[in-house]
């Protein structure tokens, strides 16, 4: 059963009625709770998602070690995962739901088509590519040259920000899978943090003062 076209023009601004109905007839939606995989590592990519509403993050893995490379939002999509569709490549990121989310998942062999018929489709992914593209190198730049201290609290600050919360609920051990480091490690530098004024660490979570 095809898209209602109304339900998802909201969230796709500058997308003409011809390509929306394009999208209406081959795409699906699908609501998923936080902490949902939506994609392996390894997996060929045979829809891409667009974010509708929620959040999700992606990662890549290192030896055995987990890195946060980027969020997704709403309104945006995952670079990664739109290259891996369009070559048939197998997925070298995988993705996890940080919140309740709905996601607008198109078949990779359609947007192949679309993005050279519609010109607004591949102005969105191009914008997503530069974004994530700059992402990446301040993940890798804060990796070889950042203090853990000065990542940690950006990491809170950007995790603040994007779920609207003041208070985070997190655990040292989450913290330290997403920074890719030691849950000691992360114990310790929010320790530093919280003497520096800078968070205070509650039976709620993490404050940022």
């Amino acid at each position: 059963m095809p898209l209602d076209i109304a339900e998802i023009k909201p969230h796709l601004p500058g997308f003409n009625e011809e390509l929306l109905a394009e999208i209406a007839a081959a795409g699906s939606i699908k609501e998923l709770p936080a902490g949902m995989e939506i994609l392996r590592e390894g997996q060929y990519v045979k829809m891409i998602p667009i974010v509708l509403a929620g959040l999700v993050k992606v990662f890549t893995r290192i030896e055995d070690k987990e890195l946060l490379l980027y969020y997704i939002g709403s309104t945006q999509s995952c670079i990664m995962s739109f290259s891996a569709g369009l070559t048939n490549s197998p997925s070298r990121i995988f993705a996890i739901t940080e919140e309740p989310s709905a996601l607008l998942l198109l078949p990779s062999d359609k947007i192949n088509r679309w993005i050279k018929q519609y010109p607004v489709l591949n102005d969105l992914f191009y914008h997503q590519y530069n974004l994530r593209y700059t992402e990446m190198l301040d993940t890798i730049n804060s990796l070889l040259f950042g203090r853990m201290d000065h990542r940690l609290y950006n990491y809170l600050l950007e995790k603040s920000k994007l779920k609207g919360e003041k208070i985070l609920d997190l655990r040292h051990k989450q913290i330290a899978n997403e920074l890719g480091t030691a849950r000691e490690v992360v114990t310790r530098v929010l320790k530093k943090l919280e003497q520096e004024g800078k968070i205070r660490q509650t039976e709620a979570g993490i404050e940022i003062t």
